[in-house]
């Protein structure tokens, strides 16, 4: 079979297409066949070394699959051979996850698995594998901004801040939800697409810097009932500004500028009443529960660009120059 390893994290350049052997499964476990994988931050951060984890040299990066059993152990009794399964990222005690970071991870053309209900979850049957690999990272930790102690409700404005896998994913989900949703990007372009998506609106962050009291004027004063903050430091502020009297911000990403100026948030939060809430992808329990709602909602995630296997590679590359909307999948399997 085929697999990359990074044996350096000098960037994704340091991706080496090699040849290992197919494993067997033990008694215990079972062997995937990886139809599809979809790229996050998060393999970008391990590429280029600067993920907040020790990182192994030579390790197999990706974390999120989506493949097909094709062998098990003696002693699998919970799945079967055929099974369609995704890699769960968020293991207990993995808060961040440990596929791709602290073991071995799954951009690979077969992947050796424990035998573990929290570590495979099978997706919804009208879902491709391609369009299933989106589910573990994204989807999830889109699912989870949106279902918290108080989940999003028919009526409600919902901000979300960019058009990355996870902000289009809220996009999609919180439209079914029946919410308003208001879109910021740095692009008319990506806009657009958002718009066709279902937003009902979109401001440009970059032509409009004081984006917040867009959101204000759009609101008629009364600003969002939650806010998806992917910044982190350099967007909390104007999300607490934007965020309406007793509503959410949840934090999802910390891709801004760190070195921002946060004196002022405890009053601007004060003032607001408002929660907010750390946001990760959750467990197994919660993973189920969505799939259960992209089920009956017959739901199908956003691809913005598939790239093959051998243009692993591209793909890195493409995803770290942020022109994409939605997320990026790579095509593992040939059939």
């Amino acid at each position: 079979m085929r697999e990359y390893r990074l044996n350096e994290f000098h960037g994704f350049d340091s991706l080496v297409l090699t040849e290992a052997s197919t494993p067997t499964p033990g008694p215990s476990q079972v062997l995937v066949k990886v139809h599809a994988v979809s790229l996050q931050q998060r393999d970008l951060m391990v590429a280029k070394g600067t993920y907040p984890k020790p990182l192994q040299p030579g390790i197999v990066p990706a974390s999120d699959m989506a493949g097909e059993i094709v062998a098990i152990g003696s002693k699998v009794i919970k799945f079967s051979v055929g099974d369609r399964v995704c890699a769960n990222l968020a293991m207990p005690g993995f808060v961040f996850g440990d596929l791709g970071a602290e073991i071995d991870g799954v951009l690979a053309e077969f992947k050796l698995f424990d035998a573990d209900p929290q570590r495979l979850v099978r997706f919804p049957d009208h879902l491709t594998y391609r369009e299933a690999s989106t589910l573990p990272c994204a989807a999830l930790t889109a699912y989870a901004a949106l279902h918290g102690p108080v989940p999003v409700k028919r009526g409600d404005v919902v901000l979300v801040q960019g058009t990355s896998g996870v902000s289009i994913s809220v996009l999609q989900f919180a439209l079914a939800m029946g919410a308003t949703v208001i879109v910021t990007s740095s692009s008319d372009e990506k806009l657009k697409v958002a718009e066709t998506l279902g937003a009902q609106y979109g401001i440009n962050y970059n032509t409009t810097p004081q984006w917040e009291e867009e959101v204000m004027k759009i609101t008629n004063g009364s600003g969002a009932d939650f806010v998806i903050d992917i910044g982190g430091a350099s967007t909390l502020i104007q999300s607490v500004k934007a965020c309406a009297f007793g509503g959410w911000v949840q934090l999802v990403g910390v891709i801004g500028h760190a070195d921002a100026d946060l004196n002022a948030l405890p009053l601007f939060a004060i003032s607001k009443n408002i929660c907010m809430q750390g946001v990760i992808t959750g467990g197994v329990d919660r993973f189920i529960q969505m799939n259960q709602l992209i089920d009956s909602l017959k739901w199908r995630p956003y691809i913005d660009k598939e790239f093959t296997f051998e243009k692993a590679v591209e793909a890195f590359r493409y995803m770290n120059g942020r022109s994409h909307v939605g997320k990026v999948v790579i095509q593992v399997s040939r059939d």
